[in-house]
């Protein structure tokens, strides 16, 4: 039996460039988590196609933040899950494939991605009575190989991420050791599954993988880690209790083997042999995992998680009895899953210490994950070769070789469509964008070793070992009647030879018959091959056909991107040009407005200088007015004070001349003195100014003659309380208006202005007074009036002053009259005129004219 045993033929070399080309896309799926309360919460999230779904943005939201207008968005991805899916839809579409690829020697990488609170520890793990995606993966491979895996130890790991074959005997005593020395990490298939998770690892659904590879043995090998703060910790490692100091875990280095592929160093490998055992080595690290209570959820995974399925294959030699222990020979594939921690803002979880700090992790190793999917997506859009920061975080180093074409690559999106995580939710969705455009290369297919088929089926027929935890198929075999017995024991036995003769005559008549059944089944495969070889012709006619209809459109496509092309090239020439047109006419804008604003400078400063130069005018108008108007006052001082003096004189003269008529002696009157004088001028002159001072005086430089003609009209302003003095001289002007109240509108209608003011005067008399005035219009459309003269109508009884002393406050005459008209008839004999320039009021004075005389 071993001299007759064949030895294994040499792998046969690959073609290059056969299947290096091939790439593919990450794919890249959405989940909607269904609302906790339904009835009392609203959706941002519509599912309006099985591969697109819509975001609503919430009331008010834009407002809030004041970008863009309120309107809809839509996102679509490889395949879209609604609240309603089950586990095992969304295991069949998206995890199915990968296990499928693990069980004939491929990699694959799954990992669920989302904010906090968004279902993916829900997806990757499940619920009791809802398993999740990872106990179905374990389900499904022990399903396949379960009947084809070695004995335990046969499989040995190492330290440098490689796999050796043990031989039978060496397995052997592996195992009697570790029976002997209990090993937590090591599960015992005959220990009863744990309550805590028998619910979640029971699936009914029976899956397996169809066409697995039975001349070969499988091993299952699974570890479990965590990223925590960018560290990486071995979530299976079991630490030797110390009951005076505890040891913290220390954390994992990444390294790279010779095959240039990342793996965890020293992480602990655990062989499985059932679903059972698998899942509770799962549960055991489950544990140790960094989970905390958030003010989003009361059970935040706070670190990444990884759990890796490593299966490793081995063929059976030649005669399908034992593995070959060449290490060339095995074959090793993983699928890791991968539950991401969830992003999320601090501000809405309200963070401090310790969970601040994690959360600022998370969200940093996130964004390393997404800073690298934009260059990848970038060099292969663009044909650019930046170099990927992978070694920036641990997770995208860990993960640098399957993103480089070492395996299929698939991502769950997970989404809450709660409004108040609308916007990560959207953060979210421009990651997946991004991710699903980035092109993996696809994995290449190992070769075969050239074995011949069915050895472990020939082994089992031939009554060869076989393995204590296989199991064997039963299969109905079609065979001859068998031989009847050919020893002949007596030389007169005539029964034997006819007996062996009538057996051997029906099986080859069995065996012709097989063989006409044979030729019939080959001859009506054959035509239905025939068949089937002129429908597949037909067809590709058809398909020539509508592929030169095809070409036909692609070369006038073709014709149009041309035509296209060389019209953009124009518009691009255009645009250029009429960029640097803009470009000059830009800068003849700056130079113009520049222009302008030293311009506006020069006329502010310039306006600034009237203005100041004006004001310095106005103020030395003012100061030479004030100055004059006070010289004019000194002077008309002076010259009353000196005509008072004369008059004084002439006053004593007359008075020593008629007490010499008259009486023989009179006491000699004294002299006023000076200041008392000087009081009587000021005490006028606050008196005219008091009389003179009503609203709407217009100053004019130069007074102007009242005139004289009949034809003028008067505004009669009188006071509403004028009280009537009974007198014989009344004011009657003709045609005159009159008014208690002056206004606009009698002003425009008439030339001249009479105010009447009456008062009482120092001998308990009314003394009324006709201030006039001259009408004249502004320069803004108004009405303004001079004052030009004032008029007196006194009344006073007979006897009572009837001669007034000349030491009154008469101003002198301009004509040097004499003391004899100081009497009251002389007086009354003379006409009184005011004029302009008088002393006896603002502006008048007395012109005395001799009274004629009856005849």
């Amino acid at each position: 039996m071993e001299a007759m045993r064949a030895k294994t033929p040499k792998k046969p070399a690959v073609k290059k460039g056969s299947q290096k080309n091939l790439k593919e896309p990450v794919g890249v799926y959405c989940r909607v988590r269904p609302l906790s309360f339904p009835d009392q919460e609203f959706t941002c999230i519509e599912v309006i196609s099985d591969t697109t779904v819509q975001f609503h943005p919430p009331e008010g939201y834009y407002k809030l933040n004041r970008t863009g207008n309120d309107k809809e968005t839509q996102y679509s991805f490889k395949q879209v899950f609604g609240a309603h899916t089950s586990q095992r839809e969304l295991f069949d579409i998206v995890a199915k494939p990968l296990v499928d690829d693990l069980i004939h020697g491929k990699n694959g990488l799954l990992f669920t991605y989302g904010v906090t609170g968004s279902g993916k520890t829900h997806t990757m793990t499940g619920s009791p009575g809802e398993a999740g995606l990872l106990p179905r993966c374990l389900k499904m491979i022990f399903n396949s190989v379960g009947p084809f895996q070695a004995k335990r130890y046969v499989f040995k790991s190492n330290d440098r991420n490689s796999m050796e074959i043990q031989c039978e005997v060496d397995a052997l005593l592996e195992r009697q050791k570790r029976e002997a020395t209990p090993n937590l990490k090591t599960p015992s298939a005959k220990r009863q599954v744990d309550p805590d998770f028998a619910d979640i690892i029971n699936v009914e659904e029976f899956c397996k993988v169809e066409q697995v590879d039975e001349d070969s043995v499988y091993g299952v090998f699974v570890s479990y880690i965590e990223i925590y703060n960018n560290y990486i910790y071995d979530l299976l490692e079991e630490v030797p209790f110390d009951p005076i100091k505890s040891k913290p875990p220390q954390s994992k280095m990444l390294r790279e083997d010779k095959s240039h592929n990342i793996y965890v160093a020293g992480c602990t490998q655990v062989e499985v042999k059932s679903t059972e055992e698998a899942f509770e080595v799962f549960w055991r690290g489950q544990t140790k995992r960094r989970i905390a209570n958030t003010h989003l959820n009361h059970e935040s995974s706070r670190s990444h998680s990884v759990f890796n399925i490593k299966l490793v294959k081995a063929p059976l030699d030649a005669d399908g009895d034992n593995v070959l222990q060449e290490k060339e020979q095995i074959t090793v594939s993983q699928l890791f899953l991968v539950d991401l921690a969830g992003s999320e803002r601090t501000n809405r979880t309200k963070a401090e210490g310790n969970r601040l700090r994690e959360a600022g992790n998370i969200n940093q190793s996130l964004m390393n994950l997404r800073t690298c999917m934009e260059i990848l997506r970038e060099n292969q859009m663009y044909g650019t070769n930046k170099m990927v920061p992978y070694r920036d975080s641990k997770l995208t180093h860990l993960f640098k070789n399957y993103f480089d074409g070492e395996g299929k690559v698939r991502m769950i999106v997970c989404v809450n469509p709660k409004t108040t995580d609308y916007e990560e939710n959207m953060q979210v969705m421009r990651f997946a964008e991004v991710t699903q455009e980035v092109e993996v290369a696809r994995a290449v297919d190992k070769a075969a070793w050239g074995l011949t088929p069915g050895r472990r089926f020939r082994n089992q027929i031939r009554g060869g070992p076989v393995g204590d935890e296989a199991l064997v198929s039963e299969v109905g075999l079609q065979s001859f009647p068998p031989l009847p017995l050919c020893e002949i024991l007596d030389l007169n036995d005539e029964q034997t030879l006819p007996r062996l003769i009538e057996s051997l005559e029906k099986q080859h008549h069995l065996r012709q018959m097989k063989i006409n059944e044979f030729t019939r089944q080959a001859n009506t495969f054959s035509a239905l091959l025939q068949e089937f070889e002129n429908a597949v012709r037909n067809k590709e006619n058809y398909s020539q056909g509508k592929l030169n209809e095809k070409e036909k459109m692609i070369s006038g496509q073709k014709v149009e991107i041309e035509r296209l092309e060389k019209k953009n090239k124009t518009l691009e020439h255009k645009v250029e040009i009429l960029e640097k047109t803009t470009t000059i006419y830009e800068k003849d804008r700056l130079n113009l407005q520049q222009e302008l604003e030293n311009q506006n400078q020069q006329l502010q400063r310039q306006i600034s200088e009237h203005c100041r130069l004006e004001n310095r005018f106005q103020g030395v108008v003012a100061e030479m007015t004030t100055k004059w108007q006070k010289e004019c006052d000194r002077r008309v001082a002076a010259t009353q004070l000196e005509m008072q003096n004369q008059l004084w004189v002439k006053d004593e003269k007359l008075k020593q001349l008629k007490a010499i008529v008259t009486e023989p002696k009179t006491e000699k009157p004294e002299r006023p003195s000076r200041e008392r004088d000087r009081e009587r001028v000021q005490e006028k002159a606050t008196r005219r100014s008091a009389s003179a001072s009503p609203a709407n005086v217009l100053p004019v430089g130069v007074r102007r003659r009242r005139s004289r003609s009949a034809g003028e009209r008067w505004v009669d302003h009188k006071p509403a309380s004028n009280v009537h003095n009974e007198t014989v001289m009344q004011p009657q002007v003709p045609r005159a208006i009159t008014v208690s109240v002056p206004s606009e509108k009698a002003l425009a209608k008439c030339e001249k202005y009479m105010l009447t003011h009456q008062e009482l005067a120092s001998d308990g008399e009314i003394e009324t007074k006709l201030i006039k005035g001259d009408v004249y219009k502004t320069r803004g459309g108004g009405q303004a009036v001079q004052f030009t003269g004032i008029e007196t109508l006194k009344q006073q009884s007979p006897g009572s002053n009837r001669k007034r002393h000349s030491s009154s406050a008469a101003p002198a005459q301009p004509d040097g009259m004499e003391s004899e008209l100081t009497d009251i008839e002389t007086r009354c004999s003379m006409a009184v005129e005011m004029r302009a320039g008088s002393q006896l009021g603002p502006g008048y004075q007395h012109h005395a004219q001799p009274k004629r005389k009856k005849p």
